[in-house]
């Protein structure tokens, strides 16, 4: 049987982190998990990312005995620097960024 892998928000809807779910397809285990773990753990569904076996996947991919698809929320926080936010033209807004340019 497929591993479920679930991380931040989704591990913590599901209140677990690891779990045997059955299913043809990513979309077939995300639905049984859907159902074993409830609306809380849907609603962070919505906006994660799907990996299976370090991969991005679509709901109709494949799953065999032994796949690990993993459930990746999105994470915000961090203190700028390398992940510091950029606007839609690619400026870097990192606390560091006009230093590091000449600017006081």
């Amino acid at each position: 049987m497929p591993t479920l892998r679930l991380f931040a928000a989704a591990r913590q809807a599901a209140g677990t982190g690891t779990a045997l779910v059955p299913g043809a397809t990513v979309g077939a285990m995300l639905d049984e998990a859907s159902t074993r773990f409830g609306p809380g753990f849907v609603e962070v569904l919505a906006s994660a990312r799907v990996w299976c076996n370090g991969e991005p996947v679509e709901r109709d991919h494949p799953v065999v005995d032994g796949d690990e698809v993993a459930v990746l929320p999105p994470v915000s926080g961090g203190s700028g620097g390398a992940g510091a936010p950029r606007d839609l033209a690619g400026a870097d807004h990192s606390p560091d960024s006009d230093v590091l340019r000449g600017r006081p």
